[in-house]
């Protein structure tokens, strides 16, 4: 981890000794030179940021971490398709705030329960609702300090990754609190979705792993009640 104990009012957007390591932490950034850094950067980068109040993260996502993650979205995709939900993924799309100088890009985000509240010619993203479920990955760096940004936000659930395994975190009462079940998808447990992440991580073909839960899916909805 990096800091710098003073302002930093410019980052050269191209400094590879700071955009090319896996985890980046910066105080004392100013408003202006996170929204400048972003607008430098572009939005066709790896590169995900996250501001509060000051404080700048920079991560670039590995390997692994993108196999998680892009996992774990078929997966939610593929829940809602066969719940008959609707759906709106909005990727690493950038969330900030000049109000409350917050800004984070999620590793993946979704509009589910308010998919249809949702604009998608609007080019930014909603600024009265936050997305319902959000993905972060954490393999080089930890997303904790992140989660204060989604708590400011309002986002109701998190699926939180790391190497000790995957959480299932709810917002209650202004804090994160890790539960068993999902509250968007009641069928699915932290524990479940680890096994199929774990069995991710070590398969070739996540069609087959996909293919799977949809059976698995479709032989719940069959099951008649006792």
């Amino acid at each position: 981890m990096v800091s710098s104990a003073q302002t930093i009012n410019h980052i050269p957007p191209n400094d590879g000794g700071v955009l090319q390591l896996p985890f980046v932490v910066l105080h004392n950034v100013t408003w202006q030179t996170y929204q400048a850094l972003l607008a430098d950067m572009g939005e066709h980068r790896s590169a995900r940021l996250a501001y509060d109040r000051g404080t700048l993260e920079i991560k670039m996502p590995s390997k692994l971490h993108e196999l998680i993650n892009r996992l774990l979205e078929r997966i939610i995709t593929t829940l809602t398709e066969e719940l008959g939900m609707n759906v709106l993924s909005l990727g690493s799309t950038t969330f900030d705030s000049e109000e409350v100088e917050q800004g984070v890009e999620p590793d993946s985000c979704f509009y589910i329960q308010n998919a249809e509240r949702v604009n998608p010619e609007d080019p930014v993203p909603p600024k009265d609702f936050p997305p319902d479920l959000v993905v972060e990955v954490d393999i080089t760096s930890s997303s904790r300090s992140r989660l204060n940004i989604y708590k400011s936000m309002g986002v109701p659930e998190i699926w939180r990754y790391n190497r000790q395994g995957l959480a299932i975190l709810q917002l209650h009462q202004r804090e994160y609190v890790e539960c068993k079940y999902s509250s968007i998808f009641a069928l699915l447990s932290a524990e479940s979705l680890e096994n199929l992440l774990e069995r991710g991580k070590q398969s070739n073909n996540h069609n087959s792993l996909i293919n799977e839960l949809r059976m698995w899916l479709r032989n719940q909805n069959n099951r008649t009640p006792q």
